[in-house]
């Protein structure tokens, strides 16, 4: 039998603390892509479209996919935006005949009129359906699965890996549960545990620390007849909402009281571990003086300034780190990206080889890190802000900064840049004449994900907080509508 499946891509990030709302245009600046536009950009990427278009050839199915958006996580998404990309999914289920969904989410979208994003996108297509047919979702490891998400999509899986790598693995093993759940070989449904926490204590990072016993317990646990997916997700703290922090799935089917023990003990886990950090949170401070003495014969310093990475909503324009390391006199160094696109497009009015004087970021939120750097350098080059990734996040995809221009002050070139993106991939500087692996120091803005491309050529690597919005000091941040007492806002929750 050849099934029909409907396919699409709806991701957003959203850090409720910003204050830069989600529209239309913010998708656009990432991606808004329909049919098979979306196919052709995207289907043979580390996507999870590309794992989903994998399991249809392998199955021969008849696939219609809708659409591929995301926006750069950032403010809560606007219901114009949210309806602009949800209608069109909604009518496709009206006009045909499906067996089955197969959707690429990322599981913390809140909406200016819900918390929960992904569950309203699951309510409309559940009330557009004519039949009970199954829907799988994949997510985003640093989701807040709501209750609503487990009970009206069948088969949830998300990433085991972050940095995320497994986008293409992913869509494929949900297609696959999808697969044998048309094909009437298993009925599943999955259970969610919680607990009271903002995020699980390591952001879930999978190169180092406990996650990785974790995932080889799932794994193993996977191997049971009646257990088709184990996720652990470590949840997204930035988010203001009830159904925050880390949950543990099971795609199940069988003895849920069983299976959600399973999900309790890993659960236990993470609670039992909480206070277990592998991140070192530098002062901007110390890190610049580690950049100041650093020998890089053996590679680069790598420092990431956590704290402002716009992968996590934060603004990118946080300007502590940069004026540590001027103040510093750190000679040798790229530092990036520097979203501050009134000065990106100044220096597009500007000659190369020109000395020039600007005042550079710190513009949107002065008491998220650090105000406005007045600052005199040359211009080395200015470009429309594309760029097409070669690392194992990026490979294959093209993205673009919008109006960009790299500044040279004192030995530093700074990536100046009008759209917000975190650093994934060394085109994000080598596109724009700058060679990372040739500096005495890099400093970036992300968390985690910049491992994947950055720490082979590295001879170390520091983090650091700019006390900027995404700063793991969570008590300086106005929560008011999580769930207390929770971790670790209230140090004695239990």
């Amino acid at each position: 039998m050849t099934f029909r499946v409907l396919t699409a891509e709806f991701a957003h990030e959203t850090n409720t603390f910003s204050r830069l709302i989600t529209g239309k245009q913010a998708f656009r600046a990432q991606y808004a892509l329909i049919g098979d536009e979306a196919i052709t950009a995207r289907g043979e990427a580390n996507t999870e479209l590309a794992g989903f278009l994998d399991t249809g050839r392998q199955y021969g199915w008849q696939v219609e996919h809708v659409l591929s958006a995301a926006a750069g996580p950032g403010g809560k998404v606007e219901r114009a935006a949210f309806d602009w990309l949800c209608d069109p999914i909604v009518a496709a289920l009206e006009r045909g005949s499906f067996d089955g969904i197969l959707l690429g989410l990322h599981g913390a979208s809140v909406l200016d009129f819900s918390e929960d994003g992904e569950g309203e996108l699951l309510r409309r297509l559940r009330a557009a359906l004519r039949d009970e047919i199954p829907i799988a979702v994949t997510l985003d490891p640093h989701a807040n699965v709501s209750r609503e998400m487990c009970s009206l999509a069948d088969i949830l899986v998300a990433f085991r890996t972050y940095p995320h790598v497994d986008m293409r693995e992913t869509g494929r093993r949900a297609g696959a549960i999808l697969q044998r759940t048309m094909a009437g070989e298993i009925t599943p449904r999955t259970v969610r545990v919680s607990r009271p926490m903002l995020e699980e204590a390591n952001g879930g990072r999978t190169d180092a620390g406990p996650m990785i016993e974790r995932l080889a317990a799932a794994a193993k646990y996977e191997q049971h007849a009646d257990v088709f997916a184990v996720s652990i997700n470590a949840g997204f703290a930035s988010t203001d909402i009830a159904e925050v922090g880390p949950t543990v799935l099971v795609t199940c089917q069988g003895d849920l009281d069983r299976h959600t023990a399973f999900a309790e003990t890993l659960a236990d886990d993470i609670w039992s571990r909480r206070h277990e950090v592998l991140n070192d949170y530098l002062t901007v401070e110390a890190a610049a003086a580690a950049a100041a003495v650093f020998d890089p014969r053996n590679g680069p310093l790598v420092i990431a300034d956590y704290a402002d990475n716009p992968g996590a909503g934060a603004y990118g324009d946080s300007t502590a780190l940069l004026g540590a390391l001027l103040e510093a006199g750190v000679k040798s160094a790229c530092f990036g990206p520097l979203v501050d696109g009134e000065v990106a497009r100044a220096l597009h009015r500007a000659e190369v080889g020109e000395r020039i004087k600007v005042v550079l970021g710190g513009k949107i939120d002065a008491a998220f890190g650090g105000g406005p750097l007045t600052l005199e350098g040359e211009l080395v080059s200015v470009s429309d802000g594309n760029y097409e990734g070669v690392g194992p996040i990026l490979g294959g995809l093209a993205r673009s900064y919008g109006p960009t221009a790299v500044l040279r002050v004192e030995g530093i070139e700074i990536l100046i840049v009008t759209i917000a993106k975190q650093m994934l991939d060394l085109q994000q500087f080598k596109a724009f004449g700058i060679q990372p692996e040739l500096q005495q120091v890099i400093a970036l803005k992300s968390m985690q994900h910049f491992r994947a491309a950055f720490e082979p050529i590295a001879a170390k690597v520091i983090v650091c907080d700019s006390g900027a919005l995404c700063t793991p000091h969570y008590e300086r941040l106005p929560y008011r509508n999580v769930r207390r007492p929770i971790f670790p806002l209230d140090q004695d929750a239990s």
